[in-house]
């Protein structure tokens, strides 16, 4: 064996040391950073949660275990009785609607269940069932916010890679196009919920002035904002419009990422637009399409600007000025 083989490998590792040594040299102000920024304020957060800390009170920083997510996540249920006459049939009021003890009585008298509130309620026959809640606001808050998840990462996933497919064909003008489909993502969220809460005004708003000029004035005018029904929406249409954009240009990159000789090779097949699109495409954009998906859920999550600009907290939660 020549001496020169035995000694490469070695030889290969010591010229690799100050390499490493330069790489970790050149990263570690980008990792000081997400440590100081991110990984830092997130154990900060996790320590403060188990404590009374309040970042404006004067007051000393107690230790409270798991008080904290035990107010916010405890649930509990409760079933009523009706009210009975001496005859045993249930009482009812001037609507004819079954008359229960006070809610409030109850939750007082039994000492598990003083710092509960109702949460919802549904009848069963003579009886009512009511879940509790310690906090009912978080609980109604947090169900919220996982419905607006559902109702826009599908929303706004698909409506992204309609764009992408529609900018990848071959157009005049498409550079314009794609300028105008980002615009909304650049633009502040602030400013957008302030222009869409414009457009769903009950009587001055746009959405509802095209749709009673299209139905003739059969369609009258929806409280967009106002209304628990619609506000859900309104806001998931808003914010998928908003931020598909960027998805848009993901989508984008993953389809010149596909060779367009798998195109042709379907096409020769005898494969449609849609064999294509559904063989070959989709394929091609499945780990485009995951982080899309995941990205999307993450900022979904983070909902909170154009709930609180466009409904205040919500239809429900005070007066709309």
């Amino acid at each position: 064996m020549e001496p020169g083989l035995a000694l490469g490998p070695r030889q290969d590792n010591l010229d690799q040391t100050p390499r490493r040594r330069y790489v970790f040299l050149m990263s570690t102000p980008a990792l000081l950073g997400l440590f100081m920024f991110l990984v830092l304020p997130f154990l900060m957060a996790v320590v403060m949660s188990f404590t009374d800390q309040r970042l404006l009170s004067p007051n000393e920083t107690g230790w409270v275990g798991l008080r904290n997510y035990d107010r916010l996540l405890s649930v509990n249920w409760l079933v009523q009785q009706p009210e009975r006459d001496t005859a045993g049939q249930a009482l009812r009021d001037d609507d004819g609607q079954i008359e229960y003890p006070r809610l409030r009585t109850l939750l007082r008298s039994d000492p598990a269940l003083r710092d509960y509130k109702e949460f919802t309620s549904w009848n069963i026959g003579e009886q009512r069932f009511i879940v509790l809640a310690k906090d009912p606001h978080f609980i109604r808050s947090f169900l919220n916010t996982l419905l607006f998840v559902l109702l826009v990462v599908p929303l706004q996933c698909g409506l992204a890679l309609a764009l992408a497919l529609l900018i990848n064909r071959q157009l005049k003008g498409i550079y314009l196009f794609r300028t105008v489909f980002f615009s909304p993502v650049v633009t502040s969220i602030v400013v957008v919920s302030i222009v869409w809460s414009f457009l769903y005004h009950r009587d001055l708003g746009l959405f509802n002035h095209y749709l009673q000029a299209m139905s003739f004035g059969l369609i009258g005018p929806i409280d967009w904002l106002g209304d628990p029904d619609w506000a859900m929406p309104s806001i998931v249409i808003m914010s998928a419009w908003q931020a598909a954009g960027v998805q848009m240009l993901i989508f984008l990159a993953g389809l010149q990422g596909i060779s367009q000789d798998l195109y042709e090779a379907a096409e020769l097949d005898g494969a449609g637009a849609w064999s294509k699109f559904w063989h070959v495409t989709l394929p091609g954009l499945k780990n485009t399409l995951v982080f899309v998906i995941i990205s999307t859920t993450i900022q979904a999550f983070g909902l909170f600007t154009q709930v609180d600009v466009m409904t205040r907290g919500g239809p429900r939660a005070r007066p709309r000025r």
